[in-house]
């Protein structure tokens, strides 16, 4: 039997809330290293599909020289500017509620939300999110792309559980359906 399949933000902040710098930089997140892999192993394992922004996508294809990482899951990579598909990812700028109801009726797998803000953001105001699962580094940087925009959207949420690894803190957030 299928498990009800759930969208996952899984994803590491600086303390003051924000994913990358203004030049979309991560580099503060390696300042400090996590114990471990700061579970990305156990959470990757449960994921099935895909999502994340072009901007995200194209910054990822860079760190990796050209060869995508997630090649074995099923992969939409949303853009405003059409490009051809490859074998297990779609470039899509459908709207994601309608791709969520789509892809919801498939498999039964983790969909994991990589990113950026604004994709986020999309997701959030569609109430298409059902976890989040952040990881603060130590550090501040000032400045840069928040993981949350300002915004008149409100949700709650159910602190269910937190992990330490190392000087990082994660935690995992239920958003509360009303």
């Amino acid at each position: 039997m299928m498990s009800a399949r759930k969208v996952s933000v899984y994803i590491a902040t600086s303390v003051d809330g924000y994913i990358a710098t203004e030049n979309d930089s991560l580099d503060w997140l390696f300042r400090s290293e996590p114990e471990g892999d700061a579970g990305y192993a156990e959470f990757y394992e449960t994921v099935d599909t895909i999502i994340m922004g072009r901007r995200t996508y194209d910054w990822v294809m860079e760190q990796v020289k050209g060869k995508y990482p997630y090649e074995e899951k099923k992969s939409y990579i949303y853009t405003s500017s059409p490009k051809e598909n490859e074998s297990n990812i779609t470039f899509t700028s459908e709207e994601p509620s309608t791709l969520i109801d789509r892809i919801k009726k498939d498999d039964d797998g983790t969909i994991w939300l990589v990113g950026g803000g604004a994709l986020i953001n999309d997701f959030l105001q569609n109430n298409l999110i059902d976890e989040f699962i952040i990881s603060i580094a130590p550090v501040l940087i000032g400045k840069g792309i928040p993981l949350f925009k300002n915004s008149e959207m409100e949700h709650d949420l159910e602190l269910t559980e937190v992990r330490r690894y190392g000087q990082f803190a994660q935690l995992y957030y239920q958003i509360k359906k009303s």
